[in-house]
């Protein structure tokens, strides 16, 4: 099965913090959208209902299934500028230090990814009763799971058991990627000085830019590359660089300089996915600079999707599955039929989404990120 993807989430909320910490409603209003655009993308790429009412809307899902895809641009900016404000207030590190970081990253994200991967096999059986389809996978070997919880199943070639893999696996290595090049750059700035400053090196910046760079004009065009976090690195880099810049780590004018080189190379090879992530960038720039927009309250219910968009993403695909396959016995007599099976599976996931987001999601937080609920149909708090 090969599925597309949804990003996880970097910046927890938290009761009492700095205001550099406060979250943003306009920045949870974007992961929101964008986590309805992944689900969207694969009610309208995987059947059978969307080829069943593919004659109602043609448009539409045709560009869904094509471009709705590149919303995971703008969660990889976001990823970029929790993990530069994360980094930030981190001290020398050491060995131990980086496995407590790694881990840390691994009980938010994977702990509730195992979680959701039961789920995933367990609705693969039940589809497996109603439908045979590609988008349903084998049962499982132990090779192929372990892979799966080691965020090796596209290297080491498995088929992925449900969407979000390939994501999952990527943003780990991009922290992994930031970790050392930090790690290396405390190393080289400390070296002869008895007292080295825990603030961001002027070396990491450097090294993450020139990495960047080498992603943005060569390493983003090879496709060969696309399961390593060198790939997307230069898409990260922009919201690492929107999270130094709201540090004043870096200054305004090294953020538009930057900006300006994106542009020369859209320029240079044009990529809708990096223009995508340039729009993201810019608008995350503005939510942190602009006072109107720091201040804006946003939708109750965007912002709420937003805290919730992990937990989506982790068991939509499972649910849409199960509503596809029963669909497909009950809703492929007509369009408008298999256009409802289609809406229906969008609400089941919501409310999937915030059970697990409660059930599962919120216990792999450590207790002083947790906050009371905002509400998301019946209510949803997240990361």
């Amino acid at each position: 099965m090969t599925v597309a993807v949804l990003p996880s989430m970097n910046e927890p909320a938290v009761c009492a913090r700095p205001a550099s910490s406060v979250r943003m409603p306009l920045i949870d209003s974007v992961k929101g959208i964008a986590a309805l655009l992944i689900v969207l993308h694969h009610l309208a790429f995987y059947g059978p209902l969307s080829d069943v009412a593919y004659p109602l809307v043609p448009g539409a899902l045709d560009w869904l299934s094509e471009y709705a895809r590149m919303a995971v641009q703008a969660f990889l900016v976001i990823a970029g500028f929790g993990t530069a404000r994360k980094l930030a207030r981190l001290p020398l590190l050491g060995p131990r230090e980086l496995g407590a970081e790694l881990w840390s990253r691994y009980r938010r994200t994977g702990l509730p990814y195992l979680a959701a991967l039961v789920l995933a096999i367990v609705c693969n059986e039940v589809a497996r009763h109603w439908m045979e389809h590609p988008s349903i996978s084998a049962p499982p070997t132990l090779p192929q799971v372990l892979a799966h919880a080691t965020f090796l199943t596209h290297i080491l070639g498995f088929e992925p058991l449900t969407a979000g893999v390939w994501y999952l696996a990527i943003d780990f290595q991009l922290l992994l990627l930031s970790l050392l090049l930090l790690a290396l750059s405390q190393r080289l700035t400390a070296f002869g000085n008895p007292r080295p400053s825990r603030s961001t090196p002027r070396l990491f910046v450097a090294l993450s830019g020139a990495l960047a760079i080498w992603s943005l004009f060569w390493l983003n065009k090879l496709s060969r590359l696309d399961n390593y976090a060198v790939y997307f690195f230069a898409t990260y880099f922009l919201g690492m660089l929107v999270g130094w810049a709201r540090e004043r780590t870096v200054s305004r004018k090294l953020v538009a300089v930057c900006l300006c080189v994106v542009g020369l190379a859209l320029c240079w090879e044009f990529r809708p996915r990096l223009l995508v992530a340039l729009a993201t960038t810019v608008l995350l720039l503005a939510a942190t600079q602009a006072e109107a927009l720091r201040e804006w309250r946003g939708n109750r219910y965007l912002s709420g999707l937003g805290r919730i968009s992990y937990s989506l993403f982790l068991v939509h695909f499972p649910v849409c599955l199960v509503v596809n396959a029963w669909g497909s016995r009950h809703l492929s007599g007509s369009p408008h039929a298999a256009l409802f099976g289609m809406l229906l599976a969008v609400v089941l996931s919501l409310v999937a989404a915030v059970i697990f987001h409660h059930a599962v999601e919120a216990r792999c937080l450590p207790s002083r990120v947790r906050v009371p609920s905002v509400g998301v149909a019946v209510g949803a708090r997240g990361v």
